[in-house]
């Protein structure tokens, strides 16, 4: 495997343009049935996507090259599935694995249309749901309008981060920011690593582990973040030079969903919306997760007094750290993933978990494309929420299980987020758009 992708990604070092199509035929294998259970096709994507952040191609290529596979894979996946009924059953790898198929049949019948969505980051799942969908006749319409939706966050969260390390390759990076890097992403990868096989062990403490290891990583970024200095500013330059007047506009909208208005309201109607369905321990762990946070993160900034980067034309006179838009849009998101995984198996509420902070990345991105955060103050907002969020679910949870709320909740909720997201989108105030 290793020798093999070693000679692939040196070809395509060689010959730069069938980049492009090395990263779309690869993503359609990734979601393609069967086959892409088989390959490995998340290495390979990282692999190429660092190529791709060398300079062989712009972000936006890459991501929409990504998303454009694994629609194609998608789409291939349930007209075969479509067109062949209960006999891809004969096939002959599916006669030697059936677990295959019934396990994304049990996921499917279960979940339904939310299958598709956090079925996407699991490996196994991912190749196999859209067959499924085709199998069950599932309408042509709805399955187009969930695959669009959740190619475009699988190929954010499967490129990105390959892209951006190709490109922070590239750049002659200052001495001290390799160390630096591999502590800070090295512990999150330790305590994200260490909280996710406690979930899928269903070991009792695991929300309460990941309150109190999230809890020592911010700890130790709020007291150390000066030792962190080079990893900032390197990142932080990265994303400078990315910048376009089209990329500004978009950055600029999403950061505006962190806005503390469009969180408040968000978060309030998540609130009624549990208090009319008599949710009440639902609505406890709600309101203690975004009130803890909000006011956490306020108390953080006094204390901490970090300034912020000097790029804009006119400096924020509010402290930096931790990040009050990334943390009170992880809360949000993070409250909204642990409400939907309930009474799911620990694999899918993981996935849920993953599924609903991206956005959440999205906003904290912003904030450091925009140069009004550095990079330490995004992952503290990211930790602080996880941490509060964690704490409040062990809480709640300490004398059984936080029930999973009804489905009306979503039926209301999901257009209402959209709503606000909207209006958000719409009300764009340029003296606004920084603020906080």
């Amino acid at each position: 495997m290793s020798q093999w992708l070693a000679t692939l990604t040196a070809w395509l070092g060689a010959h730069p343009e069938w980049l492009g199509l090395a990263i779309f035929l690869i993503a359609c294998i990734e979601c393609l049935t069967i086959v892409g259970i088989i390959v490995p096709g998340t290495v390979v994507l990282f692999a190429v996507a660092a190529l791709a952040g060398s300079g062989a191609l712009p972000l936006w290529q890459t991501l929409l090259l990504g998303y454009a596979g694994g629609l194609l894979g998608d789409g291939l996946s349930y007209a075969l599935g479509r067109r062949f009924h209960q006999d891809i059953r004969r096939l002959p790898l599916l006669r030697q694995h059936p677990e295959w198929l019934a396990q994304a049949e049990f996921y499917f019948q279960r979940y339904g249309v939310a299958s598709l969505l956090i079925g996407r980051f699991i490996g196994p799942l991912r190749p196999m749901l859209p067959t499924v969908a085709g199998m069950l006749d599932m309408p042509l319409p709805r399955f187009i309008g969930v695959s669009l939706l959740a190619a475009a966050g699988w190929a954010l969260a499967y490129l990105l981060p390959g892209w951006t390390t190709g490109a922070a390759l590239r750049l002659p990076l200052p001495e001290g920011f390799w160390w630096q890097a591999g502590l800070l992403f090295g512990a999150l990868a330790v305590v994200l690593g260490l909280i996710a096989h406690a979930s899928l062990r269903e070991r009792r403490l695991a929300a309460a582990l990941a309150g109190t290891l999230s809890a020592l990583v911010l700890l130790a970024l709020s007291v150390g973040w000066r030792h962190f200095a080079v990893l900032d500013q390197a990142l932080l330059d990265v994303l400078q030079q990315l910048r376009t007047p089209n990329l500004d506009r978009l950055m600029a909208q999403l950061t505006l969903l962190g806005n503390s208005n469009i969180q408040v309201f968000a978060g309030a109607l998540l609130g009624l919306l549990l208090a009319l369905q008599r949710q009440w321990r639902a609505l406890t762990f709600a309101a203690l997760t975004l009130t803890g946070t909000a006011l956490t993160t306020l108390g953080l900034k006094q204390l901490i007094g970090r300034s912020r980067p000097d790029i804009l034309l006119q400096p924020l006179d509010s402290f930096s750290l931790p990040s009050a838009h990334s943390s009170a849009a992880f809360a949000l998101c993070l409250t909204l993933g642990v409400l939907a995984g309930r009474g799911a198996a620990a694999r899918s509420r993981l996935a849920w978990l993953l599924l609903a902070g991206l956005p959440a990345a999205a906003i904290a991105l912003s904030r450091v494309y925009l140069g009004v955060h550095w990079p330490t103050d995004v992952i503290a907002g990211g930790l602080l929420a996880g941490s509060v969020c964690a704490t409040s679910l062990a809480l709640v949870q300490r004398h059984g299980p936080l029930a999973a709320p009804g489905p009306r909740l979503w039926w209301w909720l999901a257009p209402g987020l959209l709503l606000l997201g909207l209006l958000g989108w719409l009300a764009v105030d340029g003296s606004a758009l920084y603020r906080y």
